[in-house]
């Protein structure tokens, strides 16, 4: 048997850990740079505010129902996950932390064990030790499991915040129940393509023919119909992957015209991809560089566009990705145009141990010893103590963060007080 565990409004509830005032009021929680909303409290859901709900359309909104709006503190979340992940994993050893707020354990061996009641002891554990609220969803397969935490959410005071599919009638009820567009694994494309053969409900998908499956949705829509039927194919992923590709972005505060101040953004992306690279042990041989104008002011010149460079060596030197990404920008920047958005995406990803070298051209092998050099000093001193020559050393990139939280658990300075 399969859980899988999903933190209740997770930013949300992090918020109101630190902060009881919070409780039975409506929280939002807005992105980087404060822009939309990524986490409502049930009572923001109640007064209409959607998720990616732009935080400057809802302003008035937010003012006239007192809405508690908070900026995204994600070392506190992510200090928390890490709190709820550890408890989850003294309950089985089988886990797979699937999201910061979401985690599958696999239940072998545990077959004359009350699930219901163990899992609405993990919901206990986890709720007193870390005051995070969770719901518990219960099935033979994966995908099964993500519906019961689906009815577990709607339905917390029948369900306790905990439901278990152990019969078939329960297996059916559910999906008759679960919309076609709330079905894990199914996107927006899929999901109209399948309206339109009046195929509404999971139910109505697991009643299609697998051929048609296969053909139109592939054999990963194949994989999610047989775990709707009842049938285990997808097992816990215990060690996941390093990332394909990573990229850093940032929407300016203002709008930028100026070329230099645009290639110092740039530059300094590329310089945050790279530590990255190093942080996972991989490099990478290529990266990609875009650039936007703001889509909301409508009487300017609307422009956006993007490249991609390829390395000719395998690299996570700072100064090989911001040389080849600054090459990029200088092939899709336009003079006149006010930039709101640029980043830069490392791709082709491989391990700094074990990748492809070039018979004509390789990297300074000093770079390796001084990319070493220059982390320790970062970790040490603190970031941003070693900069390029191109980047502006008087700057720190710093979002639009007004209404941010203390880093109660992470940061010395800001932890709670009793008095």
């Amino acid at each position: 048997m399969f859980a899988l565990i999903d933190c209740n409004n997770f930013y949300v509830s992090c918020e109101r850990v630190f902060n009881p005032k919070l409780n039975k009021k409506p929280v939002v929680v807005l992105s980087n740079n404060d822009g939309c909303a990524i986490s409502r409290s049930n009572e923001a859901k109640a007064l209409g505010i959607p998720m990616g709900a732009p935080a400057f359309k809802y302003e008035n909104i937010f003012k006239e129902n007192d809405v508690e709006v908070f900026s995204s503190n994600f070392p506190l979340y992510g200090d928390m996950s890490s709190r709820v992940m550890n408890i989850l994993s003294k309950f089985t050893p089988n886990i797979e932390i699937y999201s910061i707020d979401e985690a599958f354990l696999k239940f072998e061996g545990f077959e004359n064990y009350d699930l219901e009641s163990y899992c609405q002891e993990i919901k206990h554990m986890v709720l007193k030790w870390t005051g995070i609220p969770i719901s518990v969803g219960i099935a033979s397969t994966k995908a099964l499991a993500k519906v019961a935490n689906r009815i577990a959410k709607k339905f917390p005071s029948q369900t306790k915040g905990v439901y278990l599919i152990n019969s078939e009638e329960k297996r059916i009820n559910a999906l008759k129940w679960l919309k076609i567009q709330d079905v894990w694994g199914i996107g927006f494309r899929h999901a109209e393509r399948l309206k339109n053969i009046k195929v509404n409900t999971a139910y109505n998908f697991i009643s299609l023919e697998d051929g048609w499956v296969r053909k139109n949705m592939s054999v990963v829509g194949l994989r999610l119909k047989k775990e709707l039927e009842g049938k285990s194919v997808l097992n816990l992923e215990e060690h996941r992957s390093p990332k394909k590709a990573i990229a850093t972005t940032r929407s300016f505060e203002g709008t930028i015209t100026d070329y230099e101040k645009i290639k110092e953004r740039i530059l300094t992306f590329a310089v945050c991809c790279a530590e990255k690279l190093r942080a996972q042990n991989t490099n990478c041989n290529s990266v990609y560089v875009f650039v936007r104008s703001n889509k909301f002011q409508k009487n300017k010149t609307q422009y956006r566009n993007g490249i991609l460079v390829t390395i000719p060596f395998s690299t996570n030197s700072n100064m090989v990705i911001g040389k080849h990404a600054i090459e990029g920008l200088k092939k899709i920047f336009k003079k006149g145009i006010h930039y709101k958005k640029a980043g830069t995406v490392v791709m082709g990803l491989d391990s700094s141990n074990n990748h492809q070298l070039n018979l004509f051209e390789n990297e300074d092998p000093r770079h390796k010893y001084l990319m070493k050099t220059i982390d320790f000093i970062q970790k040490k001193e603190g970031q941003n103590k070693i900069k390029l020559a191109s980047q502006d050393l008087r700057r720190r990139w710093k979002m639009k963060q007004e209404k941010l939280s203390p880093n109660y658990t992470c940061r010395l300075s800001e932890i709670i007080k009793v008095k």
